[in-house]
This record gives C-alpha cells, sequence and structure tokens, in this order.
C-alpha cells in the first residue's frame, strides 16, 4: 500500500482539526518582539477565547487536537482541563514555543519531559501527540522525529513540506509512518497543494486569513475528493479575536501577518467545519487517549506546590530581618492601553522584591484625559500601600516624578516607566546601590554590560548624542542621563528647583545634583521598546529643549563650579500646592 494512504482511516472522509492553545503575545510572529520572560506582564484572553472556541466546535459536534505549552498548563489548568472535559484530544507544544533549530537533542528531550509533564498534570489525560513551536521545513530538521518516538510519542504534527523541500520525499505531503529503528511515529504533516511542482501552504492558521477563501476552498475541496488521506487544518483560539491588545514593538510586516482579518477566522472555520467531517488524531488513528496508572500517580502541579509551600512553612524560629522601607513612584499619562500590563508586572515585582524591602507605591495621573485615573482606583484602590495622586493638568514625567518624590514617606525612593521598558526587577540591583552618601542611582542601557533590545536606531543615536553632550558638561561622566529608572535619596531630591516638568527634567535634576556635588552612581540596565500603548515625547520639541537645557547646565557650571542650593525659607509643602489633587487609597 502507498505510504500516503496506509495510515488506517476510521471515515473516509474524516479529516483533522488541530488547535494552538495559546494566547495572543505567544504567536510565532511575535517571537522577536516578545520575550517569554514577559510574558506574565500581558492581559490573558486566552479563557474567554477558549470559550469561544469551544462553543463552536460544540455546535458542529466536532471534537479537535488541542496542542498545548507547558507554560499555559502551569498557569492556566483550569482552562486546559475545561477543554479535556469537552472531549478534546489534549497534546503536547513544548514548554517555551521554543524552535527545534535553537535546541540540541538533549535540550529537546529535556524540553519535551517539562511540558509533557505539566501538560498532563493539568488535562488529566495521557499526552499521546507533539506538535513543535515551529514548523519543520527542511529534511535536516527530521532528527526530531527521532527524538519523539524513542521517547514514546504516537505521532506528530509539525512537518509543513512546503515548495520543493521534500520533492525526492513525496509521501511526507500526507500521513505517513516515521520509522526509528523498531520505533515508529505517525506523521501528520500540514496540508499543502501542489502547484507547478511547488507545495504551497493551505492549511489554515495564517493562510486563511491572508489568502482570498475562495481561492483556499477550492484546494481544500480538491483535496477531499482525490486524496484519502485526511486533509490537516489548524488555527490558534488567538485568531478568533480581533479585540486583542496591539502590540507595537512588531514590525510592519510582523503586523500584517498577526493582525490582519483577524475578525475572518470565526466564519472561515466555521464554513469548513459546516462543509466536512473534522475529529481529533487521536480519533483517526483509534488510539485510547486515556490516562495510564502509571501517568495518574504522578502529582499534580497543585500537589507540587503545596508540598513545596509545606517545605518553606518548617523552619527554625530565627530573628527576621527588617525590611527597608522603599518607595516606588510611577508616572501615568493616558496610559491606559498599558495597565493591565503594568499590573501584572507590578504583581511580580511585589512578590520577588517584597521579601526583603517594605513596598510603598506612588502612581501619580498627569492629567490625563483618558481613564487612566478611573482604571487606577479600580486596579490599587484597596491597596493600602498604594497611593493615587492625580494633576489637575498635564505637567510632564519629571514634574510627576517629583511629586511621587516630595510625597514619599520614605527616604529611599525609586521612579519607574509604566510601560516597563526597564524591567523593574532591575530595581534588585540600583537600591542596593544607594549607598551612604549616594544620592542618585540610575540605569544604563548604554553602559557597557547594558543591554538595548529592539529600539530603533534614531533613538539610539539621539541618544548617545545627548549624553556624548551631557559628558562635556557635567562632573559625571555617565553613560546614560536621559533614564526615568532610578533610585533617589528622599532628601537630596525633593527640594531641587526643577524648571522643567517634561522628559528634560529627568536630565535637569541629575544635572542639578551632579553640579551641586552630589554623587551619582550608574548601573547596567536593559531597555526594550514599550510593546503597548504610545510614546509621548515629541522628538524635535525634546532635541531642541536638549540644546537649550545643556547651555544652561554649561552656564551653571562655568559660574560656579559647584553649585549649592540652599532650602528655600518657605517650602511648599503637599497640601499648598494648588497644581494637584491628593487621593490616598487606605481601607
Amino acid at each position: 500500500m502507498n505510504q500516503m494512504t496506509e495510515a488506517v482511516v476510521v471515515e473516509s472522509k474524516r479529516h483533522i482539526l488541530t488547535v494552538g492553545l495559546d494566547d495572543y503575545y505567544h504567536a510565532d510572529a511575535l517571537r522577536g518582539s516578545v520575550h517569554p520572560s514577559q510574558w506574565y506582564r500581558f492581559e490573558s484572553r486566552l479563557e474567554q477565547n477558549t470559550l469561544k472556541v469551544l462553543a463552536l466546535l460544540d455546535r458542529f459536534h466536532t471534537h479537535a487536537t488541542f496542542f498545548v505549552m507547558g507554560w499555559v498548563a502551569e498557569r492556566c489548568p483550569e482552562i486546559v482541563r475545561e477543554v479535556a472535559l469537552r472531549g478534546h484530544e489534549i497534546a503536547n507544544q513544548g514548554y517555551f514555543h521554543r524552535s527545534v533549530r535553537e535546541m540540541s537533542p538533549a535540550e529537546f528531550r529535556d524540553d519535551l519531559a517539562r511540558s509533557r509533564d505539566a501538560v498532563e498534570a493539568a488535562s488529566g489525560l495521557k499526552v499521546l501527540g507533539n506538535r513543535c513551536a515551529r514548523t519543520l521545513t527542511r529534511p535536516e530538521d527530521l532528527w526530531c522525529l527521532d527524538v519523539l518516538a524513542t521517547e514514546g510519542y504516537v505521532y506528530d504534527s509539525s512537518l509543513l513540506p512546503i515548495f520543493r523541500s521534500f520533492h525526492s520525499q513525496p509521501w511526507r505531503r500526507f500521513v505517513h509512518r516515521h520509522q526509528v529503528g523498531d520505533k515508529q511515529l505517525w506523521e501528520f504533516p500540514f496540508s499543502t497543494w501542489k502547484c507547478l511542482g511547488h507545495a504551497l501552504p493551505i492549511a489554515g492558521g495564517n493562510y486563511f486569513r491572508q489568502i482570498p477563501h475562495d481561492l483556499i476552498k477550492s484546494r481544500v475541496d480538491y483535496w477531499n475528493r482525490t486524496y484519502t488521506a485526511p486533509f490537516v487544518m489548524y488555527f490558534h483560539v488567538w485568531e478568533v479575536d480581533d479585540k486583542q491588545p496591539r502590540i507595537n514593538v512588531a514590525s510592519t510586516l510582523t503586523r500584517i501577518r498577526h493582525y490582519r482579518n483577524l475578525g475572518k477566522t470565526s466564519w472561515v472555520v466555521q464554513n469548513y467545519l459546516e462543509s466536512y467531517k473534522f475529529g481529533a488524531v487521536a480519533e483517526y488513528l483509534d488510539v485510547p487517549s486515556q490516562l495510564p496508572a502509571a501517568a495518574a500517580a504522578r502529582r499534580t502541579i497543585p500537589e507540587i506546590n503545596n508540598q513545596i509551600e509545606s517545605r518553606a512553612s518548617v523552619s527554625v524560629d530565627l530573628p527576621l530581618a527588617p525590611k527597608i522601607p522603599v518607595t516606588i513612584v510611577v508616572p501615568f499619562y493616558n496610559e491606559e492601553a498599558v495597565l493591565e500590563y503594568f499590573v501584572n508586572t507590578l504583581d511580580g515585582l511585589e512578590a520577588d522584591l517584597g521579601k526583603k524591602y517594605d513596598l510603598q507605591f506612588i502612581f501619580v495621573d498627569d492629567g490625563s484625559d483618558d481613564s487612566t485615573l478611573l482604571r487606577l482606583r479600580e486596579f490599587f484602590g484597596h491597596r493600602k500601600h498604594c497611593k493615587i495622586l492625580s494633576h489637575l493638568s498635564n505637567r510632564g514625567v519629571a514634574a510627576s516624578i517629583l511629586t511621587g518624590i516630595r510625597h514619599s514617606q520614605t527616604e529611599i525612593v525609586c521612579s519607574m516607566d509604566c510601560d516597563c521598558t526597564y524591567d523593574p526587577h532591575g530595581l534588585e540591583q540600583l537600591i542596593p546601590a544607594l549607598t551612604d552618601g549616594v544620592d542618585m542611582v540610575t540605569a544604563s542601557p548604554y553602559h557597557p554590560k547594558g543591554t538595548v533590545l529592539n529600539v530603533p536606531a534614531w533613538r539610539l543615536c539621539l541618544s548617545k548624542a545627548a549624553s556624548f553632550l551631557y559628558r562635556r558638561i557635567l562632573h559625571h561622566k555617565l553613560h546614560t542621563y536621559t533614564s526615568c529608572f532610578r533610585v533617589y535619596r528622599q532628601s537630596a531630591v525633593a527640594d531641587l528647583p526643577v524648571r522643567e516638568g517634561g522628559f528634560l527634567g529627568v536630565a535637569e535634576l541629575l544635572g542639578r545634583l551632579d553640579l551641586r556635588g552630589s554623587t551619582i552612581r550608574e548601573c547596567p540596565a536593559t531597555l526594550e521598546v514599550r510593546v503597548l500603548g504610545t510614546s509621548k515625547m515629541k522628538v524635535a520639541r525634546t532635541v531642541i529643549g536638549h540644546l537649550k537645557l545643556l547651555a544652561m547646565l554649561f552656564y551653571l557650571r562655568v559660574t560656579s563650579p559647584v553649585v549649592v542650593f540652599a532650602p528655600p525659607k518657605e517650602s511648599r509643602t503637599p497640601s499648598s500646592d494648588p497644581h494637584f489633587v491628593r487621593h490616598r487609597t487606605s481601607a
């Protein structure tokens, strides 16, 4: 029997439906822009999208194979379990969505084990199949099928025999057995259309959204009439969500690939479900999916976590070191789009930094005209360790930071951007650097040990040029003078006479400290371009402003090498400042 038709067909015209159970920020198109370490920060839309897909499949009494990442299984086990309870098959898709080309065979095997355990613990079902994070398009990629066979997998669905890559192995276009010694693995490749000797993809997902439906549908009809092998279709649950947040860091081509025609997916999939019969891979192979006793005996994720917590709770009564009080100031201006991302990031920061520091937060809404202030109250209004302040009008990021510093009740005050372009966990290195005699610690992506990710070249050139000029004027020869990610000594900066309220004020604040004779330290950091929302900086205005500021600082240094500013006789208190209204959140 020909290899392309040797699979046991339960129903001659039953095709295969596979679904990627992942969120929009997991998408392969964004993998160069969004690192897995950032995933936890994004607003999750996985549950609502999954329920939408499940309702569609229930309507047509269709079961599918859902491919699940270990990362998703560990964080959303209830969603995975719901999919399983609806009768769908659960299969593995690696832990972090890494390409096999990024891993050695040993690393691939370890990744399979970690993700398989997580998926089985979440679903309660034995994992039979796998799909690699990125399609296998070359004969050189087939080594991973050998690994899957030796690891006991029944099938894989990762192969995309595109163009002429498998011209000498034509059976690779269809369901076939991959033999490794005495082991075998069923391969369910993504279906393709043979045109002028080249295999072109028509299996679903992005191809459904980008290519006219009538053209793809005619090719699927031809497959259905011509081949006994099943048509293997796929899509991701995030593709039914045309309201998902837009990630700005992606290139124009990537945005087209990811966001174009998202509203088309639901009705296209529905059309195929109306036209053909589909089922899961396990149903097609007629293999049992019941979890065997050996796997059932494995501990579930909650059991493992409970055991870890119980071990941690058994300890010797040792005196605990008092936590160091620290305030973190965060300015906001029309940042409604990033708030969910910010809240998730902040929760992670509190969990880590809160072990050593007594954290207080001051959020300053800088006269936003969207719903930023309302959402801040919604997210943080009930938290005792948070204050929400608001300017009646937009005064700029530096003015907002100074407002927060002046309201701080702690000597150590940190400032950070709400868009998290600097990873807030960097405070673990910045805060300890504020030792006796140091008035400011500033983060620097341009430090020899710093990193810059995805930032446009023109912006890097402008920033480095500004730093070059500031080094010529100020005493401290730093690599970065304009970072908002800093740690301050409150008593040293609260009364500084900073004139500029916007982005320029951040550099002015540092410059005045420098000319006053304060000690400033610089720590390497990683800077990333913002992924959500839009920057408020006006480039031309900022460039001209920096030149004026440099001239002013040069004049101050020439006229007085070290300028000491005496505190004003009548320092303005927060309650007497007419420019802001105070909103304290307390239980």
